[in-house]
C-alpha cells in the first residue's frame, strides 16, 4: 500500500512535472501548449506528461491530430497546493526562492474582501493569465489582459477605480508584476492574495467564454 502512495509521490518528484500539473490546473492544453509555455522541448512535455497520466494525476483525449492534457480532479489540485504551502512554510530554502521568483512584496486583497467589493461594483478585475486559461474559466467580470499586453494596454482600465489583479494562485508571479506596472501607470493595484483555483474552491462564481 505505502509503495502504490509513494508511486504518486514519486510522479510529482519533479519540479518540471510540478509545473505540468500547474498549468492543466487552469486549462486543458495540447503537448505542444504545454511545451511553449513550459520552454520544454515537445518531447520532454510529452514524457513528463505520460508520467503524470500513469499516475492518475492528469487525464488526455485526442481532438483531431492533438493530445489534449487536463487535471484529472480538483483534488488533485488540492494535492498540488498542499505541497506548495508546506514546501513555503517549512523549507527556508523555498521560501527564499519564492521571494526572488515574485519579486517581493505586493499590496494584496483577501479573497473575501474582492467578493464584497465586487457585490458594490468599486473594483476592477484583471485576469493576467493567458488566454486560454481564461477562457477556461475567469472570476465574473475580469478583463482578460495577459501580462505581456498589460502596460500597453492600460488605458482600457478606468483610472478612478482600484485594480485587482490575479493569476494562477499563490506563488504566480503574474499578478505581482502586474501590481507593479499598474501602480508605474498611476493606478492604485493589489493582487488576490490566492488565484483562481482557490477562487473556485471557495465556491464562488466562475465563468467560461463562449
Amino acid at each position: 500500500m505505502y509503495e502504490g502512495f509513494a508511486l504518486t509521490a514519486k510522479a510529482m518528484a519533479s519540479g518540471r512535472r510540478l509545473e505540468l500539473l500547474d498549468v492543466v490546473s487552469q486549462a486543458e492544453r495540447s503537448v505542444e501548449d504545454l511545451a511553449t509555455v513550459t520552454g520544454m522541448a515537445v518531447a520532454n512535455c510529452s514524457q513528463h506528461l505520460q508520467v503524470l497520466r500513469r499516475a492518475g494525476l492528469v487525464v488526455s483525449r485526442r481532438d483531431g491530430n492533438r493530445i489534449l492534457y487536463q487535471v484529472a480532479s480538483e483534488r488533485v489540485v488540492e494535492l498540488l497546493d498542499l505541497v506548495r504551502d508546506v514546501s513555503h512554510d517549512r523549507s527556508p530554502l523555498v521560501r527564499e526562492t519564492a521571494e526572488a521568483h515574485l519579486g517581493g512584496e505586493v499590496s494584496s486583497i483577501s479573497r473575501q474582501e474582492l467578493w464584497e467589493r465586487l457585490a458594490s461594483g468599486d473594483v476592477v478585475v484583471v485576469d493576467v493569465r493567458p488566454l486560454a486559461e481564461y477562457a477556461a474559466g475567469h472570476i465574473p467580470t475580469a478583463h482578460p489582459i495577459p501580462i505581456h499586453e498589460l502596460e500597453a494596454r492600460l488605458e482600457e482600465l478606468p483610472a478612478d477605480m482600484e485594480v485587482v489583479a490575479y493569476c494562477r494562485g499563490r506563488f504566480c508571479a503574474f499578478a505581482d508584476e502586474a501590481v507593479r506596472i499598474l501602480q508605474a501607470g498611476g493606478r492604485r493595484a493589489r493582487r488576490l492574495e490566492e488565484g483562481l483555483p482557490e477562487w473556485r474552491r471557495a465556491g464562488h462564481p466562475i465563468e467560461a467564454a463562449s
